[in-house]
């Protein structure tokens, strides 16, 4: 008997040949979008309502499944640890991010997707806090500091983060005051030297 006198076999070709067809039409008329150069990256001009939701659902789950085994030490609330990330985060964050009080700065109004501001808390736990400051973020402005400061310090920010939405302007400008004076002190700090990755 024919093969092809299957009512289920026919269809299963046809099915088969439908989905190859879109999947080729689809891939003709993305590479010609990027080919035409459609899709506008400028930073002042907004995604699509979306195109935004699809970028900050895979920015929230890519987080949220890499900082799942990252361990948290049991410090974080340790005023001399916070009292670091705040010297940190005025240094490295606050251009972007912003603080309380602290006006919008000429970086944090050109960055598009806006840098949140950190003061109003950010609804993510330390552990993917810790990760985001460590690895950073694609397409997005957002650094990576891990090159460039071990764990320690950088739980010193998250420990910061924490404390920063309870600030009040006087309390935050008080905070950096009494952090140490220079980025480079802190660097140098017993126990600094060298990046102990722990992810």
């Amino acid at each position: 008997m024919n093969r092809w006198s299957f009512p289920g076999i026919r269809r299963h070709w046809l099915i088969s040949a439908i989905v190859v067809l879109v999947v080729i039409v689809v891939v003709a008329f993305a590479s010609m979008i990027i080919s035409m150069g459609a899709y506008n990256v400028a930073a002042d001009e907004p995604h699509s309502k979306p195109v935004y939701w699809l970028m900050q659902a895979v920015r929230n789950r890519s987080i949220a499944a890499r900082a799942r085994n990252v361990v948290v030490p049991s410090d974080l609330g340790d005023p001399k640890r916070v009292s670091q990330g705040a010297g940190l985060y005025s240094e490295m964050c606050s251009g972007c991010h912003l603080a309380p009080g602290m006006e919008k700065t000429e970086i944090s109004q050109g960055l598009y997707p806006r840098a949140p501001e950190l003061s109003r808390g950010l609804a993510i736990s330390p552990a993917e806090k810790f990760w985001a400051i460590k690895h950073g973020i694609k397409m997005s402005a957002m650094p990576a500091w891990g090159p460039t400061h071990n764990d320690t310090l950088i739980w010193d920010m998250v420990a910061f983060l924490q404390k920063l939405p309870t600030l009040t302007p006087a309390h935050y400008k008080a905070m950096v005051k009494n952090a140490p004076e220079e980025h480079e002190e802190m660097m140098n700090m017993p126990g600094m030297k060298g990046n102990d990755h722990h992810d």
